[in-house]
């Protein structure tokens, strides 16, 4: 088993993740995206590369569950394996 904090560290974004407000956010972060993604509505280079760092963002967010899932997994198999 893994040690006993990275343990709390893991069960906190489980919690986290199974709760309505993590849905929702994740329903409004997809939905914002998808906005944003427009090159159309770009300004200028500078407003570009303000949405591309916007994007960035709201993808690790999106991808957060499956991020900390995988860390966990390869912990696990990491704590196994010694």
């Amino acid at each position: 088993m893994i040690d006993k904090d990275l343990e709390k560290y893991y069960d906190g974004y489980r919690e986290m993740f199974i709760t309505s407000g993590w849905k929702q956010l994740q329903e409004d972060l997809t939905q914002n995206a998808s906005i944003i993604d427009s090159v159309q509505a770009c300004k200028d280079n500078e407003d570009l590369y303000f949405r591309k760092g916007q994007l960035a963002i709201i993808s690790n967010l999106v991808n957060l569950e499956d991020q900390i899932k995988a860390a966990e997994e390869q912990a696990n198999e990491t704590e196994e394996s010694e």
